[in-house]
C-alpha cells in the first residue's frame, strides 16, 4: 500500500523569525491587546447606540436589542477573564526564586 504525499500543504502552522528580540515581540502583544480592547469598546459602543435607538422609537426590534447587549457582555466578560489570567500568571512569574 503506496503513501502519497500531499502537495502543496503546509505543515508549518505557526512561525517564529528567529531574528526578534523580546522588545519586539512585547510590542506584538500589546499591539494584539490594544486592539483586543479596542473591539470590545466598540462593541459596547455599538450596543448602547442599538439600545438608545429602541428606547426613543427609531427601531422595535427588541431582538436585536437583545443580542447585541449579550454579544456586548459576553465580550466584556472575556475580556475580564483574560486579565485575571495574565495577572495570575504574572503573580507566578514573581513568586518564582531565582
Amino acid at each position: 500500500m503506496a503513501i502519497n504525499a500531499i502537495n502543496g500543504a503546509n505543515t508549518s502552522f505557526v512561525t517564529i523569525p528567529k531574528t526578534e528580540n523580546s522588545n519586539s515581540i512585547t510590542a506584538k502583544f500589546s499591539d494584539f491587546l490594544n486592539n483586543a480592547i479596542d473591539e470590545v469598546n466598540s462593541i459596547q459602543v455599538e450596543s448602547e447606540k442599538i439600545a438608545n435607538d429602541f428606547a426613543i422609537g427609531k427601531t422595535d426590534n427588541i431582538h436585536e436589542v437583545m443580542i447585541a447587549g449579550e454579544k456586548a457582555n459576553i465580550a466584556l466578560q472575556f475580556t475580564m477573564q483574560i486579565r485575571n489570567k495574565v495577572m495570575e500568571g504574572y503573580t507566578e512569574i514573581m513568586r518564582m526564586a531565582l
